[in-house]
C-alpha cells in the first residue's frame, strides 16, 4: 500500500485571536501574498488568507501534482496563471464540494512534501508548503487519495425511487475546481449545468421519469461519484453532457459516445484521455487495478448493458435528428470514458457540440436552439425507455 502524507491542522484556535469576529465571514484569497518560489532543489508554495481555516494537504501521482483541501475560500483576484514556474504550474482552484474549496499545483516533476506550516500576522495567515525534489519512485510511493479527503467523502444519495417511474440520471460534465472547456467567454461546466437542467425539466413534464443530476450547483464532483449515484439510485439510464473543445482540428455538431476499451478513432482517444485526468483536477485518483474475478465479472455484467447502452445511443440520435439538431459527420462513437463504466447501468456521453465551434458555441447559447437538442434528447430517451422495457419483459417471459 502506497504511504499517503497528509497534513490536517484546525487553524481556528491558532489565529483567533488575531482575527476576533471576523472568523466568521468567509476566507479570502490574498493574491498579493500568494506565491510560488523555486530554489535549488526546492518548490515553495505561499498562500495568504485573510484568515484561518481547516484545511489538508497531499500529493497525487500521474500526473504530479500537491493538492489541498480547504474550508471554502473566496478565490477572487488570483490570478492562476501568475503561479507558474520552471517547475511548477498551471495552478487550478475552485469549489469542491459545499463548504469546501480545492487548490491543485501542477508538478513538473517529483517533488514530495518536506513541510506545512502556518504563520500569522499583519492580519493575515499564511499557508506554506514546501516540496523537495525526489525520485519519481519515492514521490509515488508518498503520495495518494487520503481516505479522508472530501473528493472521497462526497456521497450520493442513498435511495432509489419506490414508483415504477424510469429512473434517469443527468450528468452534467466538470464543475467546481474543473471548469472544463473555456472559449469566447462560455464555460464548458456552467453551460452543461443549464443545459442538465433543461432535460431534467424536459423529462418529468414527458411524465414518467424520475430524473436526479449527478450535481446541480458549480462543484466538483468524481468521476467515480458520478457513477456510483446512478447505481445506488438503481439508475435505468445515465446520461452525462459535454461540450468539449478541440486544440487542434475541426469539429463542429452532436455526437453520442458509448463505453469502448478500444476508441472508434483517435480524435476520441484523445477526447476520453482528456476528460479522464480531468479527475486529478479534484485530487481524484482513477489508478488502481481490478483484480481477475472483479474484471470477470464486471465483463458478464456488461454483456447485458453494452447493447443497451449502444441502443440508447442510437435512439438518442434518431431524436436529435427527428427534431433537425446538427449532428457530427460521425455522430456515433466510442472510447474509454471513465464516467461510463458502470457495468450495470445504461450510460452515454453526449458531446451536444464543440465550444471551439464558433457555430456551436452561438447555437448552444441561444435558448431555442439549444431546446432543439433537449427536445431530441427527451424524444430518444423516452423512445428508448419504452423499447428498452418492451425488449427487457420480453425476456423475462
Amino acid at each position: 500500500m502506497r504511504a499517503v502524507f497528509l497534513v490536517f491542522i484546525w487553524l481556528w484556535g491558532l489565529v483567533a485571536p488575531a482575527f476576533g469576529s471576523d472568523l466568521t465571514a468567509l476566507a479570502r484569497v490574498v493574491p498579493d501574498e500568494t506565491r510560488v518560489e523555486q530554489s535549488l532543489g526546492r518548490v515553495t508554495l505561499t498562500i495568504g488568507l485573510s484568515q484561518g481555516v481547516p484545511y489538508r494537504v497531499y500529493t497525487l501521482a500521474e500526473p504530479n501534482q500537491l493538492v489541498l483541501e480547504f474550508s471554502e475560500v473566496n478565490w477572487a483576484g488570483l490570478e492562476a496563471s501568475d503561479l507558474e514556474t520552471r517547475s511548477a504550474g498551471p495552478a487550478h482552484v475552485g469549489k469542491l464540494a459545499p463548504g469546501w474549496s480545492g487548490f491543485v499545483l501542477e508538478l513538473r516533476g517529483p517533488f514530495q512534501i518536506e513541510e506545512s506550516a502556518v504563520v500569522t500576522g499583519d492580519a493575515l495567515a499564511r499557508l506554506t508548503v514546501t516540496l523537495k525534489r525526489t525520485s519519481q519512485e519515492e514521490f509515488a510511493a508518498a503520495s495518494g487519495l487520503p481516505s479522508t479527503s472530501v473528493a472521497m467523502l462526497r456521497s450520493a444519495p442513498a435511495t432509489a425511487s419506490d414508483d415504477d417511474d424510469f429512473v434517469v440520471v443527468i450528468d452534467p460534465g466538470h464543475g467546481g475546481v474543473d471548469p472544463g472547456a473555456e472559449r469566447g467567454g462560455v464555460r464548458e461546466a456552467e453551460l452543461m449545468l443549464m443545459m442538465a437542467r433543461e432535460l431534467r425539466d424536459g423529462l418529468r413534464r414527458a411524465g414518467g421519469f424520475d430524473v436526479h443530476l449527478t450535481r446541480d450547483d458549480d462543484l466538483f464532483v468524481s468521476l467515480p461519484a458520478r457513477a456510483t449515484m446512478a447505481r445506488r439510485l438503481k439508475a435505468d439510464a445515465f446520461i452525462s453532457l459535454h461540450a468539449d473543445a478541440l486544440e487542434s482540428g475541426y469539429a463542429e455538431g452532436a455526437t453520442v459516445y458509448t463505453l469502448s476499451k478500444e476508441a472508434t478513432d483517435a480524435a476520441s482517444a484523445l477526447l476520453a484521455e482528456r476528460h479522464n485526468r480531468a479527475d486529478m483536477l479534484g485530487g481524484v485518483d482513477l489508478g488502481g487495478q481490478e483484480d481477475e474475478i472483479a474484471a470477470i465479472l464486471l465483463d458478464l455484467a456488461r454483456l447485458e448493458t453494452t447493447p443497451r447502452s449502444a441502443a440508447l445511443a442510437g435512439s438518442v440520435l434518431d431524436g436529435l435528428k427527428g427534431v433537425g439538431a446538427r449532428l457530427n459527420s460521425n455522430p456515433q462513437r466510442a472510447a474509454d470514458f471513465a464516467v461510463l463504466r458502470s457495468a450495470d447501468v445504461p450510460s452515454v456521453l453526449v458531446e451536444v457540440g464543440f465550444l471551439s465551434s464558433e457555430r456551436d458555441r452561438i447555437e448552444l447559447q441561444s435558448p431555442e436552439k439549444r431546446g432543439r437538442i433537449i427536445d431530441g434528447l427527451v424524444q430518444g430517451i423516452e423512445s428508448w425507455a419504452e423499447s428498452d422495457e418492451a425488449e427487457r419483459a420480453r425476456m423475462r417471459q
